[in-house]
Protein backbone atom coordinates (compact mmCIF):
# COMPACT_ATOMS: atom_id res chain seq x y z
CA UNK A 1 0.00 0.00 0.00
CA UNK A 2 1.40 2.93 -1.19
CA UNK A 3 2.14 5.65 2.08
CA UNK A 4 -0.96 8.26 0.86
CA UNK A 5 -3.19 5.38 0.50
CA UNK A 6 -2.22 4.37 4.41
CA UNK A 7 -2.16 7.92 5.74
CA UNK A 8 -5.69 8.08 4.23
CA UNK A 9 -6.93 4.40 5.89
CA UNK A 10 -5.54 5.65 8.79
CA UNK A 11 -7.39 8.92 9.05
CA UNK A 12 -10.42 7.45 8.21
CA UNK A 13 -9.97 4.75 10.84
CA UNK A 14 -9.64 7.82 13.37
CA UNK A 15 -12.44 9.60 12.18
CA UNK A 16 -14.98 6.53 13.14
CA UNK A 17 -13.49 5.33 16.24
CA UNK A 18 -12.96 8.69 17.63
CA UNK A 19 -16.82 9.61 16.27
CA UNK A 20 -18.30 6.66 17.13
CA UNK A 21 -16.70 6.95 20.70
CA UNK A 22 -18.45 10.41 20.91
CA UNK A 23 -21.67 9.14 19.88
CA UNK A 24 -21.55 6.18 22.54
CA UNK A 25 -21.75 8.54 25.24
CA UNK A 26 -24.82 8.86 25.58
CA UNK A 27 -24.86 5.29 26.22
CA UNK A 28 -24.80 6.21 29.71
CA UNK A 29 -27.72 8.23 29.67
CA UNK A 30 -29.40 5.33 27.74
CA UNK A 31 -28.34 3.36 31.23
CA UNK A 32 -29.73 5.98 33.87
CA UNK A 33 -33.11 6.30 31.87
CA UNK A 34 -33.58 2.41 32.11
CA UNK A 35 -32.52 2.33 35.21
CA UNK A 36 -34.26 5.23 36.89
CA UNK A 37 -37.36 4.63 34.16
CA UNK A 38 -37.30 8.55 33.95
CA UNK A 39 -35.71 11.19 31.98
CA UNK A 40 -34.44 12.98 35.02
CA UNK A 41 -30.96 14.81 34.42
CA UNK A 42 -31.20 14.23 30.91
CA UNK A 43 -31.57 16.59 28.20
CA UNK A 44 -33.37 15.51 25.08
CA UNK A 45 -32.47 18.36 22.71
CA UNK A 46 -28.45 17.36 21.70
CA UNK A 47 -29.93 13.93 20.94
CA UNK A 48 -32.17 15.67 18.03
CA UNK A 49 -30.09 18.04 16.81
CA UNK A 50 -26.92 15.17 16.41
CA UNK A 51 -29.45 13.36 14.67
CA UNK A 52 -30.57 15.78 12.78
CA UNK A 53 -26.85 16.77 11.74
CA UNK A 54 -26.26 13.45 11.39
CA UNK A 55 -28.36 13.02 8.77
CA UNK A 56 -27.19 16.05 7.07
CA UNK A 57 -23.74 14.82 6.91
CA UNK A 58 -25.41 11.27 5.66
CA UNK A 59 -26.45 12.90 2.91
CA UNK A 60 -23.93 15.00 2.02
CA UNK A 61 -21.55 11.62 2.32
CA UNK A 62 -23.73 9.59 0.23
CA UNK A 63 -24.08 12.38 -2.73
CA UNK A 64 -19.83 13.04 -2.45
CA UNK A 65 -19.78 8.94 -1.99
CA UNK A 66 -17.85 8.96 0.67
CA UNK A 67 -17.90 5.68 2.56
CA UNK A 68 -16.41 7.36 5.57
CA UNK A 69 -19.12 10.13 5.91
CA UNK A 70 -21.95 7.48 5.40
CA UNK A 71 -20.60 5.35 7.98
CA UNK A 72 -20.27 7.04 10.55
CA UNK A 73 -23.32 9.28 10.61
CA UNK A 74 -25.86 6.27 9.67
CA UNK A 75 -24.42 4.64 12.82
CA UNK A 76 -24.73 7.68 14.51
CA UNK A 77 -28.09 8.37 13.12
CA UNK A 78 -29.02 4.77 14.45
CA UNK A 79 -28.13 5.34 17.58
CA UNK A 80 -29.46 8.93 18.36
CA UNK A 81 -32.78 7.56 16.63
CA UNK A 82 -32.90 4.88 19.63
CA UNK A 83 -31.94 7.54 22.60
CA UNK A 84 -34.93 9.84 21.00
CA UNK A 85 -37.37 6.77 21.37
CA UNK A 86 -35.99 5.64 24.70
CA UNK A 87 -36.61 9.70 25.79
CA UNK A 88 -39.94 9.18 24.30
CA UNK A 89 -40.75 5.85 25.71
CA UNK A 90 -40.05 7.16 29.70
CA UNK A 91 -40.81 10.94 29.39
CA UNK A 92 -43.94 11.61 30.96
CA UNK A 93 -44.74 15.18 29.23
CA UNK A 94 -44.53 13.51 25.88
CA UNK A 95 -46.05 16.91 24.00
CA UNK A 96 -43.44 19.30 24.17
CA UNK A 97 -41.17 16.23 23.02
CA UNK A 98 -43.69 15.06 20.60
CA UNK A 99 -43.70 18.85 19.08
CA UNK A 100 -39.66 19.20 18.60
CA UNK A 101 -39.12 15.98 16.72
CA UNK A 102 -42.51 16.44 14.66
CA UNK A 103 -40.91 20.36 13.70
CA UNK A 104 -37.38 18.35 13.01
CA UNK A 105 -39.34 15.68 10.82
CA UNK A 106 -41.03 18.61 8.38
CA UNK A 107 -37.40 20.80 8.15
CA UNK A 108 -35.84 17.45 7.52
CA UNK A 109 -38.69 17.22 4.64
CA UNK A 110 -38.99 20.46 3.11
CA UNK A 111 -34.93 20.18 2.75
CA UNK A 112 -35.44 16.89 1.05
CA UNK A 113 -37.31 18.13 -1.32
CA UNK A 114 -35.47 21.79 -1.41
CA UNK A 115 -32.10 19.52 -2.71
CA UNK A 116 -33.73 17.18 -4.58
CA UNK A 117 -36.26 19.98 -6.73
CA UNK A 118 -34.61 22.63 -6.98
CA UNK A 119 -31.14 22.05 -7.03
CA UNK A 120 -31.15 19.61 -10.20
CA UNK A 121 -27.16 20.37 -10.44
CA UNK A 122 -25.54 17.93 -8.41
CA UNK A 123 -22.20 20.09 -8.13
CA UNK A 124 -24.62 22.83 -6.45
CA UNK A 125 -26.55 20.55 -4.37
CA UNK A 126 -23.41 19.37 -3.19
CA UNK A 127 -21.58 22.56 -2.35
CA UNK A 128 -25.46 24.18 -1.01
CA UNK A 129 -25.81 20.87 1.33
CA UNK A 130 -22.01 21.36 2.60
CA UNK A 131 -22.20 24.83 3.27
CA UNK A 132 -25.90 23.50 5.07
CA UNK A 133 -23.95 20.75 7.43
CA UNK A 134 -20.72 23.31 7.84
CA UNK A 135 -23.07 25.87 9.38
CA UNK A 136 -25.53 23.45 11.90
CA UNK A 137 -22.30 21.81 12.83
CA UNK A 138 -20.71 25.24 13.84
CA UNK A 139 -23.73 26.06 15.72
CA UNK A 140 -23.88 22.76 17.66
CA UNK A 141 -20.17 23.37 18.86
CA UNK A 142 -20.68 26.80 20.21
CA UNK A 143 -24.04 26.58 21.76
CA UNK A 144 -22.16 25.50 25.00
CA UNK A 145 -20.51 28.77 25.54
CA UNK A 146 -23.27 29.49 28.02
CA UNK A 147 -22.37 27.01 30.03
CA UNK A 148 -18.54 27.73 29.81
CA UNK A 149 -19.42 31.35 30.88
CA UNK A 150 -21.73 29.28 33.81
CA UNK A 151 -18.94 27.38 35.23
CA UNK A 152 -16.54 30.54 34.99
CA UNK A 153 -18.98 32.46 37.17
CA UNK A 154 -19.50 29.73 39.70
CA UNK A 155 -15.94 28.12 39.50
CA UNK A 156 -16.96 25.12 38.94
CA UNK A 157 -16.66 22.55 36.34
CA UNK A 158 -19.68 20.04 37.73
CA UNK A 159 -21.66 20.78 34.68
CA UNK A 160 -18.90 19.85 32.20
CA UNK A 161 -17.94 15.95 31.15
CA UNK A 162 -14.09 15.56 30.91
CA UNK A 163 -14.60 12.29 29.08
CA UNK A 164 -16.91 14.03 26.39
CA UNK A 165 -14.38 16.80 26.16
CA UNK A 166 -11.72 14.76 25.20
CA UNK A 167 -13.82 12.68 22.84
CA UNK A 168 -15.12 16.27 21.14
CA UNK A 169 -11.71 17.07 20.79
CA UNK A 170 -10.10 14.01 19.05
CA UNK A 171 -12.98 13.68 16.74
CA UNK A 172 -13.00 17.14 15.72
CA UNK A 173 -9.13 17.36 15.33
CA UNK A 174 -9.07 13.95 13.45
CA UNK A 175 -12.04 15.06 10.93
CA UNK A 176 -9.86 18.43 10.37
CA UNK A 177 -7.02 16.70 9.15
CA UNK A 178 -9.30 14.08 6.81
CA UNK A 179 -11.14 17.30 5.64
CA UNK A 180 -7.18 18.76 4.93
CA UNK A 181 -6.54 15.51 3.51
CA UNK A 182 -9.18 15.28 0.75
CA UNK A 183 -9.50 19.16 0.42
CA UNK A 184 -12.54 19.36 1.47
CA UNK A 185 -13.46 22.68 3.38
CA UNK A 186 -16.69 21.85 4.26
CA UNK A 187 -15.62 19.37 6.35
CA UNK A 188 -12.49 21.11 7.90
CA UNK A 189 -13.95 24.34 8.88
CA UNK A 190 -17.11 23.05 11.10
CA UNK A 191 -14.35 20.90 13.51
CA UNK A 192 -12.14 24.10 14.17
CA UNK A 193 -14.42 25.77 16.49
CA UNK A 194 -14.96 21.96 17.71
CA UNK A 195 -10.97 22.05 18.56
CA UNK A 196 -11.56 25.29 20.25
CA UNK A 197 -14.05 25.01 22.75
CA UNK A 198 -12.39 21.61 23.58
CA UNK A 199 -9.59 23.51 24.79
CA UNK A 200 -11.52 26.00 26.43
CA UNK A 201 -12.97 23.31 28.29
CA UNK A 202 -9.99 21.53 29.29
CA UNK A 203 -8.48 24.84 30.47
CA UNK A 204 -11.48 25.49 32.43
CA UNK A 205 -10.77 21.65 34.17
CA UNK A 206 -7.23 22.53 34.59
CA UNK A 207 -7.89 26.48 36.86
CA UNK A 208 -11.12 24.88 38.22
CA UNK A 209 -10.67 21.51 38.98
CA UNK A 210 -12.96 18.74 40.37
CA UNK A 211 -14.11 19.24 43.94
CA UNK A 212 -11.98 22.00 44.31
CA UNK A 213 -15.95 24.22 44.53
CA UNK A 214 -16.77 22.09 47.31
CA UNK A 215 -13.30 22.37 49.23
CA UNK A 216 -13.50 26.04 49.10
CA UNK A 217 -17.32 26.22 50.14
CA UNK A 218 -15.92 24.00 53.14
CA UNK A 219 -12.76 26.17 54.31
CA UNK A 220 -15.49 29.28 54.19
CA UNK A 221 -17.67 27.26 56.36
CA UNK A 222 -15.02 26.58 58.82
CA UNK A 223 -14.06 29.61 58.74
CA UNK A 224 -17.60 31.28 59.63
CA UNK A 225 -17.41 28.59 63.12
CA UNK A 226 -14.06 29.50 64.05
Amino acid sequence: MEAGGLADSLLSGACVLFTLGMFSTGLSDLKHMRMTRSVDSVQFLPFLTTDANNLGWLSYGALKGNGTLIFVNAVGAVLQTLYILVYLHYCHRKGAVLLQTATLLVVLVLGFGYFCLLVPDLETRLQQLGLFCSIFTISMYLSPLADLAKVIQTKSTQRLSFSLTIATLLTSASWTLYGFRIKDPYIVVPNLPGILTSFIRLWLFWKYPPGARQELSASANLREFI
